[in-house]
């Protein structure tokens, strides 16, 4: 069984820049007027929602405040643990 040519304008069509797994270059083409394929992110909508919908919110967690609170805590509980070893030593 022969193989068909592919057709010239499909052959000529710039090509995906991204990189796959394997680390070679995507072999499909681009999607027209962007420089990615539509399954590496050339599709309309593809992509993340522009600003606050974006879903990068910030927990708190290594903020100053919460830094300062974790440690005036552990300072509490070292003095506490101090202490009761002193109670028992009596």
């Amino acid at each position: 069984m022969q193989r068909m040519p592919e057709p010239s304008p499909l052959r000529l069509a710039p090509r995906c820049c991204a990189r796959t797994r394997q680390g070679l270059e995507c072999r499909s083409p681009a999607v027209s007027g962007k420089r990615r394929c539509r399954m590496h992110g050339g599709a309309k909508g593809s992509g993340a929602p522009a600003g606050s919908r974006n879903g990068n919110y910030t927990h708190g967690l290594r903020t100053r405040e919460m830094q300062a609170l974790r440690a005036e805590v552990r300072a509490i509980l070292t003095g506490s643990r101090a202490q009761l070893d002193r109670l028992g030593d009596l």
